[in-house]
């Protein structure tokens, strides 16, 4: 099974259950939400982390008791427990948890009007092609955010982080099926795609390495 778990941040804008939930994260990531300068960068980073507290629990582990090593190219692992893998991500109010047993990343975006100059500047003329078959600009501009976050969890399942060129791979979408599947020449894994269509106004995507028959689910979590 690999599970998501997203939650709302907003509700951290209350400085008394920012600063209770943040005495149950581990000192690794309380210091990097104390080196953000922006209050709703915090709230996001704490929501993540809190989230994967709660992932964690399924394992019989807690955030806070788990230690970090960091990859060759940056991605944070979990030191005595390489069978679990997770990734974060977070966006506008949300944040996304994704953990499994086989390797994986996740990306959620705010779908935001005037960006497609963006898709024009990073993507190959296929996926322009898909993306202006849309006769409205508003499809134009999920579409894009669709690939976008498909592009970024493949990138962080891969775990190359920014040495991987967003064009070092294709994503090939079958809109029928609902499949998608990634072609590229990292290494010999094969990665599949999920989509998820539960937060109104953002585009969630994760991948997962040799995961085409594996259950997905997507449970919303709220901090109290």
């Amino acid at each position: 099974m690999i599970c998501t778990y997203y939650a709302d941040a907003r509700c951290l804008d209350n400085e008394v259950l920012f600063q209770e939930k943040l005495k149950l994260l581990s000192p690794y990531r309380q210091q990097k939400i104390a080196i953000l300068r922006h209050g709703k960068d915090k709230n996001r980073s704490l929501a993540a982390g809190l989230l994967l507290d709660h992932a964690l629990g399924a394992y019989g582990l807690q955030e806070r008791s788990v230690e970090y090593e960091i990859g060759e190219w940056g991605k944070p692992v979990l030191k005595y427990y390489p069978e679990i893998c997770f990734s974060l991500s977070h966006s506008g109010d949300y944040a996304i948890c994704t953990i499994g047993d086989k390797p994986l990343g996740n990306d959620i975006e705010r779908v935001k009007d005037g960006r497609l100059k963006v898709a024009d500047r990073f993507f190959f003329f296929f996926y322009l092609a898909w993306l202006y078959e849309a006769e409205e600009e508003q499809e134009q501009t999920q579409r894009m955010f669709r690939l976008w976050t498909m592009k970024e969890s493949f990138v962080k399942a891969i775990g190359r982080g920014m040495s991987l060129s967003l064009q070092d791979f294709v994503i090939h979408m079958d809109e029928e099926s609902g499949r998608v599947r990634v072609r590229h020449t990292v290494d010999a894994k094969y990665y599949h795609m999920r989509e998820y269509r539960e937060i109104a106004g953002y585009c969630t995507s994760v991948c997962v390495q040799d995961s085409a028959d594996i259950a997905y689910s997507m449970i919303p979590i709220e901090f109290y």
